[in-house]
C-alpha cells in the first residue's frame, strides 16, 4: 500500500516533457510565476520550481521539525519550550513569550490545514522582528509614538 500525499505547493502548470524541450523559455517564465508540472510518458511527473521556492519549502519542512519536537518535550512551558528552538523568543517579556509561542503553534495549524505553509514563516518573522525590537530597547510603544494626537473616528 503507497501512501501519497497533495504537495505544499500545488503545481498552477501542467506542461509535457516534449513543450519543456519545445519552448523551455515559455516554460521557465511560467515556473517563475509559480510550480510547473512536466508530465512523462515514460515516468513520474515532475515538478519545475525556483530555487527560492525550493529554499522556502525546505525552510518550512525545518520549521515543522522544530514545532514537532517542541510539541513532543514535556520540560517546561510552551514558550520554555519553544525558546530551545527559536531562542531569540527570551528577549520578550514572559507575557509576550507565552503569546508568541500560542501564536506560532496555531498559525502552524491553520497554515497547514489550509496548505499555506509560507505563513508560518512569516509569524516567525514578525516575532523575530518584534524581538530585535525589544533588544535594541523599542519595546514600549511610547516609544514609538510619544505624544500621539487622538484621531475622531472617521465613520462618524
Amino acid at each position: 500500500m503507497s501512501v501519497t500525499s497533495a504537495p505544499l505547493v500545488p503545481s498552477s502548470h501542467v506542461v509535457r516533457s516534449s513543450d519543456l524541450s519545445r519552448h523551455s523559455a515559455a516554460v521557465f517564465a511560467a515556473a517563475e510565476d509559480g510550480p510547473v508540472e512536466v508530465t512523462r510518458r515514460d515516468g513520474e511527473a515532475l515538478l519545475l520550481v525556483t530555487k527560492r521556492e525550493a529554499l522556502v519549502h525546505r525552510r518550512v519542512l525545518e520549521v515543522a521539525a522544530q514545532l514537532i519536537a517542541v510539541s513532543l518535550d514535556d520540560d517546561g512551558s510552551l514558550a520554555d519550550r519553544l525558546s530551545r528552538q527559536l531562542p531569540w523568543i527570551k528577549l520578550l517579556s514572559p507575557a509576550d513569550q507565552e503569546v508568541c509561542a500560542r501564536t506560532i503553534i496555531e498559525t502552524a495549524r491553520g497554515a497547514f490545514v489550509v496548505n499555506e505553509p509560507v505563513r508560518i514563516l512569516t509569524e516567525i518573522t514578525a516575532w523575530m522582528n518584534t524581538a530585535k525590537a525589544v533588544a535594541a530597547g523599542r519595546g514600549a510603544v511610547d516609544d514609538w509614538l510619544p505624544d500621539a494626537p487622538v484621531v475622531a473616528d472617521p465613520r462618524g
